[in-house]
């Protein structure tokens, strides 16, 4: 069941068309377990720290506590880093059922530290989004764009009309992989034993005779 569209080649579905257990459900929502919290940037929020709220647990989307509200006009930016690669295959933007919804989405794939500057540039993929007040409806993204991805930017560019945009929840759906094992690999060649680094003071046993 179609929803709207997306520029790029994709359209948003009713996740419940998939009918899973909520058990099920909720951890093929689990990427927000692997954001790395510490590097997540949300510009143009209201409040300090309120953009990272919106990233939990799909069970727990309907909290209406938890929000990030833009500023000074309705665009908001995040930057996603991951704790390693993720294999993003759809996307929920929750928010109100008014003008302060999201009406468009673009995304942008390992750009660390997007600026507003930044966006000017070609998203990897732009989406039309629907009114979504109950976290229900998924925007598939381009699979094998968005299959090797340690860094995420999402850019709301626009809302229905009002001067400042809510959101509730964004979801994130995929697969995570532990990160390349090339710095594990050097961590374990240095812990090595290196000869040349470790001087062997070598000595020749004397033979005794007794007479």
């Amino acid at each position: 069941m179609s929803h709207g569209h997306s520029h790029g080649g994709g359209s948003c579905c009713h996740s419940g068309d998939h009918e899973e257990p909520p058990e099920r459900r909720g951890q093929a929502w689990g990427l927000y377990l692997r954001i790395d919290r510490e590097r997540l940037e949300c510009l143009n929020e209201r409040r300090e720290g309120s953009g990272a709220l919106v990233f939990r647990a799909w069970e727990d989307r309907g909290d209406r506590q938890k929000f990030v509200e833009s500023d000074d006009d309705e665009e908001l930016l995040f930057n996603i880093p991951f704790t390693g690669n993720v294999k993003l295959k759809g996307i929920i933007v929750m928010g109100d059922n008014d003008d302060t919804h999201p009406s468009e989405m673009r995304l942008f794939k390992n750009i660390p530290h997007m600026s507003f500057g930044d966006t000017a540039r070609e998203p990897d993929q732009m989406f039309s989004l629907n009114r979504d007040v109950t976290g229900e409806l998924e925007y598939p993204t381009k699979i094998a764009r968005f299959s090797n991805v340690y860094h995420l930017s999402i850019h709301i560019s626009k809302n229905f009309g009002a001067e400042t945009t809510k959101i509730f929840y964004i979801g994130l759906r995929g697969e995570w992989t532990e990160p390349h094992q090339h710095e594990v690999t050097i961590c374990n060649y240095e812990a090595a034993a290196n000869p040349a680094d470790h001087k062997i003071d070598q000595f020749t046993p004397e033979t005794h005779f007794i007479s």
